[in-house]
């Protein structure tokens, strides 16, 4: 899935193995017709508690434009892992137009404030060969953040998705 969603850097298969057992209450994938339409992972970073890191969104071509991507984050903070979270954190590149018109719906949607600073820069960081990272930090999250069905998971039978 991440492979067919540029511009996200690929990790290995090990890495992504990785993410979904260790981080399986913090990751979620939304199928369609049996194939896999959304990947979100992320987790809560040990010096920070009270936030959510959101390490990668994908959405295939497929499933764009439904509001996909934010399903599935509005899941993961939905569940009893996130209990305490107030923050959604992320990192972006200035070029990715995607993540950040996804990111500042959520801030809109959550009626929450979203603060943009430099995390890894191009030069200090990645020595030319990779874009200064954004983190984009948005909070603080209100509690009422669950979908107006208020449940979970959910599954639309219309579009035929399924959230777990």
């Amino acid at each position: 899935m991440i492979a067919q969603c540029p511009p996200l850097d690929s990790n290995s298969a090990y890495c992504n193995l990785l993410q979904c057992t260790h981080f399986a209450d913090s990751c979620v994938i939304a199928e369609c017709d049996g194939a896999i339409a959304g990947w979100v992972s992320g987790y809560r970073p040990p010096s920070e508690s009270d936030s959510f890191f959101v390490w990668q969104v994908a959405v295939a071509s497929s499933a764009r434009g439904q509001r996909l991507a934010g399903r599935m984050i509005e899941e993961l903070l939905d569940r009893p892992s996130a209990q305490g979270v107030t923050h959604l954190i992320t990192t972006v590149t200035d070029d990715n137009d995607a993540s950040w018109a996804l990111f500042e719906g959520l801030a809109r949607r959550w009626n929450a404030r979203l603060d943009k600073s430099a995390l890894f820069d191009r030069d200090i960081h990645f020595a030319g060969a990779h874009a200064t990272e954004w983190q984009a930090r948005i909070g603080p999250l209100s509690r009422s953040l669950s979908r107006p069905s208020g449940s979970a998971a959910s599954t639309d039978s219309k579009q035929g998705e399924t959230a777990i």
